[in-house]
Formats: structure tokens, C-alpha cells, sequence
């Protein structure tokens, strides 16, 4: 045993508790309770007084800290043994390796239903050395997700025993101590939680404020949000430049328009001399990718050069457009619907006929509510993009004491 695995202290820990940790199994600290082989068919609409728990729910998230029922689907009752408040339910099988043992906990002040634990899971009651918050938060644990990695089996579906979980070897402190460790990630976790609802919020208005200002199947020039209708050949023109390998690869990207290449996660290979061929790049250019008839036109605010597979197009008076409103309005739902029209091919071989594109009719507003569109538009990105920093960090932090805090 290293020097590592035998610590019986974390490496965080808060004040006043200085008692090593006790190492024991699982299987001696909890007792296992029937699960049923009930999945989505049994589901009904009637209310029964019986709900039960589909591992599936647990893996896409929507049970964690289970405190209200009635998010549990209604199942007719069939003499099941239920559950109680405390039981931690695990997942035991996944399509990947990352979901292995997924956990949610009952945290209920009061029962109202019978429940019970479906398909795939299995049912851990802790005894009074063990709280069952605190079991939930362990199997979140990077060390809980190594172990379940280590033994859990499987090619196309991965699965993970009772007798996997139940001999398997935890650290914990007392009670007390795994009150304050599990409060403190629960504080944090609920945090995430908020700034994630209102990141939903941000993403909701964006949205709905989309709809709005960009849809080209209304003609009213009464409205000045549509108060100009002409075909896309008046406004934009294709143009290939080759001959700059010196310059910094593009590609596009489905959320954040153009980008460098050698900040993409994937290690696309090219050779230096293939660059002479491919097609320059510059702000305020919009380009035609291989999955433009999903995520719409990639807008760039960089210099660079891209694919000779990809079209290139500007505006053919950049003064009398606003490019943060057309860049909006090439990624909007409306937009996209219309491109079905000219998009051809099927699944991953779909392609955009450009000249098709210059022949729609596409409406917009005068160039002074362009830059008002734009610019509450660009804010809203930005409280975006700081909203997913904000989580970011919490989530760092998160994971930071998860590390530190268990052994």
C-alpha cells in the first residue's frame, strides 16, 4: 500500500476535526433494498399513490437530491417494498463510462407516495455511521468515478454489481464531519444550479428576441422591423482570394462562428503546401460551411484563411449594414428553416446552393435599428458568455473539493 493510498486525513478539511477517517466497506455500512424491473412501459397518467425511480432520470440529471415526489412518474402498485427518505439509488448501467453509477438521493421532509426503485439500479440505505447525503456526494467523487471505471464492465452498455459497490472499500469521518463536508458541496452545487437558471434565462430572451426581429416570411412595410424586402444578390457578393499561407487557419464553428484552427479540440492534419489553396478570410466576411444547413452562416471578426471547400461572401456595402445584426441573423431559427430550401442532400452530405441563397428574398430594417438590434444583441452575448464563465468557475471549484475533500 503506497503512502497515498494508506492517508486516513483529507488534504481539505475544516477546523476543529483532526480524528483520522475509518476505513470500511460499503456493504457493511448500508443495507441493499429491492429494486424491480419496472421501465417506461408500466408509466401511466392516473395518479396512484405509487411512483417509482427510472435510471435513465438519474443519468440525464432531472433526480439528484430527490425533495419533491411529484416529479416521479405514477406506476399502479404491485406490492413493491418502497423506499424511504434517505436511500441513495445508483444507476448501474450506462452507455458510457462516464454515467457508471450515477446517484440520486431521497430528501423528502414528509412521504406522500409509496416509491419505488426500477430498471437498473440498485438501493443503498445507509446505517447510522453513514449519511446518505454524504454517500450522494461521494459517488461524485473523482475517486468514486476511478473505481467505478476500474470495475465496471461492458462494450456497448457498461455496468457496474452490487457486489462491486458493496465491497468496495470507503473512507469517512463522523457524523458530524460529514454533515459540514457534504453542506459546503451542496452550497456550491446549488449556486451552479442558480447561475445556471439564469443562464437559461439569457439564452430564453435571446431566443425569443430572435424570433422577433428575424423572420423573412413577413412582408409589411408598415413594420420597421421588416421594412425593406430585396433578394440576397443585392446585398452580398462570393469572392475567393488564395495565396496567403502565411496566415492562420480558419474553420467554422457551429456556436462561435469562425475560428483559429489550432484552438479546435480537433487535430484536423494539412500540409503547408495545401494552404496556398485555401480562400482568405476577413472581418465582417460570412461563410458557407458543411454545416450551415444546421447552424446557419459563420460569421468572422478575424483574418485568417479557410478551406477551399467553404464560400466566402460580403457585404457589397459594408457602411449600410450592420454585421453583428446580419451575423444574428444568419444563426437565427427563422433563418435556418429557410435555408431547407435550398439545401440539398441527406444527412452529413447536405449542401447549400449559394447561388440559390442569392436568389431568396430576405427582409430587415433601416441601418439605425440594425445597430440598435446589434447592439442589445451583443450585450446579451456578452452577460452569455459571462454566465458560462461564472459556471465555469463554480464548477472548478466544485470539482476542486471534491478532490481535496474525500480520501
Amino acid at each position: 500500500m503506497t503512502k497515498s493510498d494508506d492517508k486516513r486525513v483529507p488534504v481539505l478539511r475544516f477546523k476543529g476535526f483532526t480524528d483520522e477517517w475509518e476505513q470500511r466497506k460499503l456493504g457493511d455500512l448500508t443495507q441493499k433494498i429491492k429494486s424491480y424491473p419496472i421501465s417506461h412501459d408500466a408509466e401511466i397518467n392516473t395518479i396512484t399513490g405509487t411512483k417509482y425511480i427510472h435510471y435513465g432520470d438519474i443519468h440525464t440529471g432531472k433526480l439528484k437530491r430527490i425533495t419533491n415526489e411529484k416529479i416521479l412518474p405514477n406506476i399502479n402498485d404491485n406490492n413493491y417494498i418502497p423506499l424511504k427518505s434517505g436511500d441513495v439509488i445508483v444507476a448501474d448501467a450506462s452507455e458510457d463510462y462516464k454515467g457508471i453509477a450515477d446517484a440520486c438521493v431521497i430528501n423528502l421532509m414528509k412521504e406522500h407516495y409509496k416509491i419505488v426503485s426500477g430498471l437498473h439500479t440498485i438501493v443503498f440505505r445507509p446505517n447510522e455511521k453513514l449519511k446518505s447525503d454524504f454517500l450522494y456526494t461521494y459517488f461524485h467523487t473523482p475517486i468514486f468515478k476511478h473505481y467505478g471505471y476500474r470495475v465496471g464492465t461492458g462494450l456497448k452498455v457498461f455496468g457496474i454489481t452490487y457486489n462491486n459497490l458493496s465491497n468496495m472499500e470507503i473512507k469517512l469521518p463522523k457524523i458530524d464531519e460529514q454533515n459540514k463536508v457534504d453542506k459546503i458541496i451542496n452550497i456550491v452545487t446549488n449556486i451552479i444550479t442558480l447561475q445556471q437558471r439564469k443562464l437559461e434565462n439569457y439564452l430564453l430572451i435571446k431566443k425569443k428576441l430572435s424570433n422577433i426581429f428575424f423572420n423573412d416570411r413577413i412582408v409589411n412595410k408598415n413594420d420597421l422591423l421588416f421594412e425593406h424586402r430585396v433578394k440576397a444578390n443585392q446585398l452580398f457578393i462570393s469572392y475567393s482570394k488564395k495565396g496567403f499561407p502565411h496566415l492562420p487557419v480558419l474553420s467554422a464553428s457551429q456556436d462561435k462562428g469562425m475560428v483559429f484552427r489550432k484552438d479546435e479540440s480537433k487535430n484536423i492534419l494539412y500540409t503547408h503546401d495545401n494552404l496556398t489553396n485555401y480562400k482568405l478570410v476577413e472581418p465582417d466576411d460570412f461563410v458557407v460551411h458543411l454545416r450551415s444547413f444546421q447552424g446557419g452562416f459563420a460569421y468572422s471578426d478575424k483574418t485568417g484563411i479557410a478551406s477551399p471547400a467553404y464560400t466566402i461572401f460580403k457585404f457589397k456595402n459594408i457602411v449600410a449594414y450592420n454585421s453583428v445584426y446580419w451575423k444574428e441573423k444568419f444563426k437565427s431559427y427563422n433563418f435556418i428553416q429557410l435555408l431547407k430550401k435550398i439545401t440539398y442532400g441527406v444527412r452529413d452530405g447536405r449542401s447549400i446552393s449559394f447561388s440559390d441563397f442569392l436568389s431568396l428574398y430576405l427582409t430587415f430594417p433601416d441601418i439605425k435599428l440594425q445597430n440598435k438590434i446589434g447592439n442589445v444583441l451583443s450585450k446579451l452575448d456578452t452577460q452569455i458568455s459571462d454566465q458560462k464563465e461564472i459556471i465555469k468557475k463554480l464548477e472548478n471549484i466544485k470539482q476542486f473539493l471534491l478532490q481535496n475533500m474525500f480520501i
